[in-house]
């Protein structure tokens, strides 16, 4: 392995890569932290909302607090290409950050950094919403899509149990992106509620994002601390059966050289010769 593939000179260990976002759900075991893309995935989400409200709040004025932001972005980027980490986890967050202040900046009104966001959340929502009223639940066609699986779920009565957990996880992502809508919203339309807007915004962001994902990553999981057991207590009356039989055939034949065996007239007397009690 070359210093490129491993910038950080570390031992390579045989366990896998944490999945992070959405793949965070088909995991074997769920981290927030790495759900939510570890520090420093949570640290880009967060710092340029967090530095755009308070440059805003100190400046009274838009363009600092844009550059403060879009810097901030700038600067996470740089870092992770000298660290020659892949920047493409970064890249959606960088682009929604540069249309945020340009729109903030164009219009002259601090809110409207937010309201990429807002019409995000809405897209989401309605995308959700779509594949509920198709009968496509979309966390269970990702969930399949993600394991490798076909979408025989949706019709298989065997997987009835699954669809159920598919439905249920996919109506509380419905119920993450109306939230966000129903409490960002009417901040972004009063007056005077950066401050609270972008509160709203980093609380009910990547850590309202982990509990949704906890919450379907326990949807979603096949039960396979349930089945093992139950394949071994199987595998376990298999051996024991086979032992049995083993056992059975074994008398069997033992019965078979004894019954096969001369008979001596002197140890074994027959009924006729044998005494009176």
């Amino acid at each position: 392995m070359s210093e490129r593939d491993n910038p950080d000179n570390t031992v390579p260990d045989e366990t896998p890569a944490k999945k992070t976002g959405i793949a965070s759900v088909v995991a074997e075991d769920f981290s927030v932290w790495q759900a939510v893309g570890g520090v420093r995935g949570l640290a880009e989400a967060v710092l340029p909302s967090v530095l755009f409200v308070i440059v805003f709040l100190v400046t009274s004025e838009i363009v600092p607090a844009v550059g403060t932001a879009i810097a901030v972005v700038v600067i996470c980027l740089a870092i992770r290409l000298i660290q020659r980490i892949d920047i493409t986890p970064a890249l959606g967050g960088a682009f929604g950050v540069a249309i945020s202040g340009i729109w903030a900046w164009r219009s002259g009104e601090a809110e409207n950094y937010f309201a990429m966001g807002l019409w995000t959340n809405g897209a989401y929502l309605a995308v959700f919403l779509i594949s509920l009223i198709a009968t496509w639940p979309l966390i269970g066609v990702a969930v399949a899509l993600l394991r490798g699986e076909d979408q025989s779920w949706r019709t298989d009565p065997e997987q009835a149990s699954r669809k159920r957990r598919y439905y249920t996880a996919t109506w509380l992502w419905v119920g993450l992106f109306g939230l966000r809508l129903a409490v960002q919203l009417p901040l972004y339309l009063a007056d005077d509620q950066v401050g609270a807007l972008g509160i709203a915004r980093i609380v009910m962001g990547p850590f309202l994002f982990a509990i949704v994902a906890w919450l379907t990553w326990m949807l979603c999981r096949e039960p396979s601390e349930v089945l093992a057991p139950t394949a071994g207590r199987a595998e376990g009356e298999h051996r024991e059966a086979g032992s049995d039989t083993r056992h059975v055939e074994r008398g069997d034949r033992a019965s078979e050289r004894v019954e096969e065996a001369p008979r001596d007239p002197a140890n074994h007397p027959d009924s006729s010769s044998a005494p009176n009690s």
